[in-house]
């Protein structure tokens, strides 16, 4: 590339016309000592180091293009700054060589790197890969590096596996430090970083043919021609390998040149014949090899091997190309102006300096080139992927980056061990239904996986949490996403509402039934005891117990959650009442014998039968002091149920709820009392033990109620609640009129004033008469 951008800017007649530029070139050795040596001995001339002493007359050089190395453009940079000669680099932009302070007279042709970080980091997101090691350079690049890489890779939820320095070396191919390759086995990461000096760069490429390390990807921060020259045999460490070079247009007629040049266009270039000895293993003709063959005549660059990649023009050949053209159009301003000027042309390296950080000009590729630093363009990359085929060829091929990230997967070649996008990751990806939860003590990278909790969905990969249902949704069985929930309510067609229905219709017509053999045997003497008009109001408040529990079933509307406690309350409370009522009678029958007095006054004059309307009067009190202050209201139960929203009556005021079913309970707890202490009275139709044992039923009902109802939810607690009223009615109405029906039935010859007056005299006793 140097030698046909000299070629170029000869033949051109419009830049440097009649000026011919010649060149001079001096190895650079990877060595402080002969960096050095070298330079003074292109200062002096001479090859003794006489500073400040300039021993070629002949010579007259404007300016110095330096090599890859910044470490080696450093030192020399601080010899040549003491003479003001401008340096100009073709290698990777390093920042410490832009320190103006430090080295004024050094020019950079390689852009500024500050978004290389995010071109890597979009790669890595761009297939996934969050687990990776790094190797960078052991130096203040290197670590600066790091550093950017890891904060940019913070941002992104990438995690570092291993960060390993790599050592220099200081003589071309000397043994190197290894040791660090054989931790890339070992390494849980699948993708691999590596950035570096040339330096660096040898002893990795030194490494690799010591430790094979397959199963890795490789992302490299620059293509380096020795890297790829080592992919002459079949298996290499860096097969499928990534690198980013700087995006650079393709010059023209340079891909001619290398096909048609030959060293005998360059007699006086040495490294010419030793590269075509080298590669060709001939010489040319005249030479003096001895048995070596002759090249034939149309031997060219282009025969090369595949693995050698010299057709295409690295990223130190762009930079030097560009180089040898700034020096260039920079003499030819000043040449211009001198001769304007009416000046005798002389050129002095340190006048050079206005003008090189001035210059910009386009070359032949079409983009923009300047050297000043405060300009410097931010670099776009492509992205190449090293390739080996069967014989050992390797191929580049190219990405665009520009705008942003673009990728032909469909030509990628991944490593050996890969046969589709390797994966690179701490912890497996969370399926959607899972949240990540992080391991103690280890990166965020590293994560189990946790099912989303009840009522939360996530409907992402490697979700950071759950998210929760709206109420009316539901999530899935995955936990993927929600589902609208089905209204729902105890309803007639529900198979437990149908039970319940068809148990409430069945006991309310068994009532019926009971109630209509009691009116049609009413003069019969088992059904004149204990009040006949008592066992009437009983009966049809069971009844009415019994058709109330349909008023819980079915879409609740807010004068059916109203009806259902008002009913609920009163009717029971006819019920209850009525029980206490027909026990306090059987007290006052067995226990008033003498006429006369006060007690007996009030049986015969149906004192008794005042307690139903007293007790249902303050049950309604309640009940109205209930539906003014908070009355029960439709509400929904979102939560009961999976999948449903369950339409149920809230009972408003608790407390007046717990008041009514309190006031029941007092009153049942009082008929249970009093019917206990009558159970040992005379049995000749006294029905004493029967209440008893229909109080201890009914109350063991709704004791056993509350802590049920409170447990239950949804529908449950509605069937919950019917089936107490059902429970509680039933066992009122077998224990106390089962027996009667029974007598009346199937026992009808005991039911008669003569079976009465026989048992009498058996018995010894008999039973007052009293109202009826």
């Amino acid at each position: 590339a140097f030698y046909f951008a000299i070629k170029e800017i000869n033949k051109d007649s419009q830049l440097l016309p009649n000026v011919t530029l010649g060149f001079h070139i001096y190895n650079a050795l990877a060595s402080d000592h002969f960096t050095l040596w070298s330079t003074l001995l292109w200062l002096c001339g001479s090859p003794r180091q006489i500073p400040n002493y300039h021993c070629q007359t002949h010579s007259k050089f404007i300016a110095i293009l330096a090599g890859t190395a910044a470490a080696f453009s450093a030192e020399t940079g601080t010899l040549l700054e003491l003479y003001k000669f401008p340096q100009v680099t073709y290698g990777p932009f390093d920042p410490s060589l832009s320190d103006k302070d430090q080295y004024p007279s050094l020019y950079q042709m390689a852009p500024k790197d500050s978004i290389l970080v995010h071109a890597i980091t979009s790669l890595l997101m761009h297939f996934g890969w969050t687990w990776v090691a790094v190797f960078v350079s052991d130096d203040l690049k290197g670590e600066q590096f790091l550093r950017d890489l890891e904060a940019e890779m913070l941002k992104k939820g990438i995690c570092v596996a291993l960060t390993e320095k790599l050592p220099a070396t200081q003589i071309m191919y000397a043994s190197s430090d290894i040791i660090f390759m054989s931790r890339i086995r070992v390494s849980s990461a699948n993708v691999h970083i590596l950035y570096g000096e040339i330096r660096s760069l040898i002893t990795v490429d030194i490494s690799a043919v010591y430790f094979l390390t397959t199963g890795k990807v490789w992302i490299m921060t620059a293509k380096w021609d020795i890297v790829v020259y080592e992919t002459d045999h079949m298996l290499h460490s860096f097969h499928g390998s990534f690198s980013f070079s700087p995006h650079k247009g393709e010059v023209p007629g340079f891909r001619h040149f290398l096909q048609t040049t030959n060293p005998s266009q360059f007699p006086e270039d040495f490294y010419f014949s030793k590269l075509w000895l080298s590669m060709f293993h001939c010489s040319l003709p005249g030479s003096q090899c001895g048995a070596i063959d002759v090249c034939p005549p149309n031997t060219s660059l282009e025969l090369l091997p595949g693995n050698i990649d010299v057709m295409t023009m690295s990223d130190s050949s762009y930079f030097i190309y560009n180089a040898v053209y700034a020096v260039a159009h920079v003499l030819h301003k000043m040449l211009l102006e001198q001769t304007e000027n009416s000046e005798q042309p002389g050129l002095l390296p340190w006048q050079l300096h206005p003008y090189l950080k001035k210059i910009e000009f386009k070359n032949s590729a079409g983009y923009s080139i300047f050297l000043d630093g405060k300009r410097q363009h931010v670099a776009q990359y492509d992205i190449q992927n090293t390739l080996n085929f069967p014989a050992g060829l390797s191929l580049l091929v190219k990405g665009p980056l520009d705008q942003g990230l673009v990728i032909k997967e469909e030509i990628i070649e991944w490593p050996l061990g890969f046969t589709e996008i390797p994966h690179s990751v701490c912890s497996k990806s969370c399926a959607p239904g899972f949240t990540k939860v992080p391991q103690e003590e280890r990166p965020v990278c590293c994560f189990t996986c946790v099912f989303c909790p009840e009522r939360h969905v996530s409907n992402q990969t490697d979700a950071e949490q759950c998210s929760q249902c709206p109420k009316h949704e539901y999530p899935n069985r995955n936990r993927d996403r929600c589902l609208p929930k089905t209204v729902d309510c105890l309803s007639f067609e529900d198979p437990l509402g149908m039970a319940l229905n068809l148990i409430a219709l069945c006991f309310s017509v068994l009532t019926a039934l009971i109630l209509g053999i009691f009116v049609k045997h009413r003069d019969t003497a088992i059904v004149k005891a204990n009040n006949r008009t008592l066992s009437y109001t009983l009966l049809i408040s069971l009844l009415l117990c019994f058709l109330c529990s349909l008023l819980f079933i079915g879409r609740p509307h807010r004068i059916t959650c109203i009806l259902q406690q008002m009913t609920f309350g009163l009717v029971f409370t006819v019920a209850v009442s009525s029980v206490l009522a027909k026990t306090i009678t059987v007290v006052l029958a067995f226990k008033v014998t003498a006429p006369g007095r006060r007690m007996r006054n009030l049986l015969i004059s149906g004192a008794p039968n005042y307690i139903i309307p007293i007790c249902t009067l303050i049950q309604l009190t309640l009940c109205g002091i209930w539906m003014g202050t908070n009355p029960p209201y439709i509400d929904t139960d979102v939560h009961s149920e999976h999948g449903h929203i369950i339409i149920v009556c809230n009972k408003g005021s608790l407390t007046a709820f717990y008041c009514v079913l309190g006031y029941l309970g007092f009153l049942a707890l009082l008929s249970f009392t009093v019917a206990f202490l009558a159970r040992n009275l005379p049995d000749t139709f006294n029905e004493a033990k029967f209440l008893t044992f229909s109080m201890l039923v009914f109350c063991s009902v709704w004791v056993t109620f509350l802590p049920v109802y409170h447990s239950s939810k949804g529908k449950v607690m509605v069937a919950m609640e019917v089936f107490s009223i059902l429970a509680s009615s039933a066992g009122l109405l077998g224990c106390i009129f089962a027996p009667k029906c029974y007598i009346i039935l199937t026992r009808s010859a005991n039911n008669s004033l003569t079976s009465l007056k026989k048992r009498k005299n058996v018995n010894g006793n008999g039973l007052s008469k009293h109202s009826n």
